[in-house]
């Protein structure tokens, strides 16, 4: 088992989980934050630290999608170890449906 982050990341990138992760397996895009699922060690203490809701465990159903994404993501972005601000339209985007066709960016971050 592993953790994912989900689409309602999507532009609000909170880093409270990253802050929280023993293990430091976030990475970066330009409006959203994945798990390398190799590196996580499913201890869980980064779901309860997301104000979006956007981490899940892989065992919840329809989550295969999120696992490659995550997968994919991880091995192209600079990894993230330490908690930054959200983005500026956070809250307008917490909630929003849809968000992975309409605003996913592919780009990678700036990480650490």
């Amino acid at each position: 088992m592993t953790y994912v982050v989900t689409d309602n990341c999507i532009r609000c990138k909170y880093t409270d989980c990253v802050e929280v992760c023993p293990v430091d397996c976030f990475y970066e895009g330009e409006n959203f934050l994945v798990i390398h699922p190799d590196e996580c060690i499913d201890c869980g203490v980064c779901e309860p630290e997301c104000p979006a809701g956007a981490i899940k465990p892989d065992t919840e159903p329809g989550l295969d999608m999120w696992l490659k994404v995550n997968a994919d993501f991880a091995t192209q972005w600079p990894n993230i170890t330490v908690k930054k601000d959200e983005m500026p339209e956070a809250k307008e985007m917490d909630g929003v449906e849809g968000k992975y066709e309409k605003y996913f960016s592919p780009e990678p971050g700036k990480g650490d």
